[in-house]
């Protein structure tokens, strides 16, 4: 779940390192409390909001030890009430830490799922109470991997790459003015 957190809006691979750095120091909600704010700084950095994360990972910490007994609950609507764990980190956590069925929706997944007309909606969170309706369960848990990885490197924001497109005669293109 901590690398989780530290993964949001920054690189797989500054993630990686700085969650390596991170555990190799600390590896329970204990010892991660018992380290000073100012020390997980140092170990997560250059991870973005680093400052905030190293904040939000003693909030938590706190809450495990007092509420969850030291566990990291696997149920999303606990996850939920955890300080700076939205939606797509509790999906996350619930799928890839406890292989229980949910779907992460981050921006290439709303992206995605819209464009190819999938579903019609406006943001990340209506997309995901869609896709809990309409895609098929079996699929929920790596729905994520494969759009997040399409659409980085195929299905782009702006101008994707359409005459590389595997599924591009499946395409609805919705919002697509300008591809490649």
């Amino acid at each position: 779940m901590i690398s989780c957190l530290l993964s949001l809006r920054t690189q797989d691979k500054v993630t990686a390192e700085a969650s390596a750095r991170l555990f190799d120091r600390a590896r329970t909600p204990q010892q991660l409390l018992n380290l000073p704010e100012q020390s997980i700084r140092r170990l997560i950095y250059p991870v973005n909001f680093y400052r905030t994360k190293a904040k939000r990972i003693h909030q938590i910490c706190q809450h495990l030890l007092g509420r969850f007994r030291s566990r990291v609950p696997d149920d999303l609507d606990e996850l939920l009430t955890l300080p700076g764990v939205g939606r797509k980190t509790a999906n996350l956590v619930v799928t890839l830490g406890f292989r229980k069925h949910g779907i992460c929706v981050d921006t290439h997944v709303h992206r995605v799922s819209n464009r190819l007309g999938y579903v019609c909606t406006k943001n990340p969170f209506e997309t995901e109470m869609m896709l809990r309706k309409k895609l098929p369960k079996p699929y929920w848990i790596e729905y994520n991997d494969l759009l997040v990885s399409f659409g980085q490197a195929v299905c782009r924001p702006i101008s994707p790459w359409c005459s590389r497109c595997p599924i591009e005669v499946y395409c609805a293109k919705v919002g697509v003015l300008k591809s490649r």
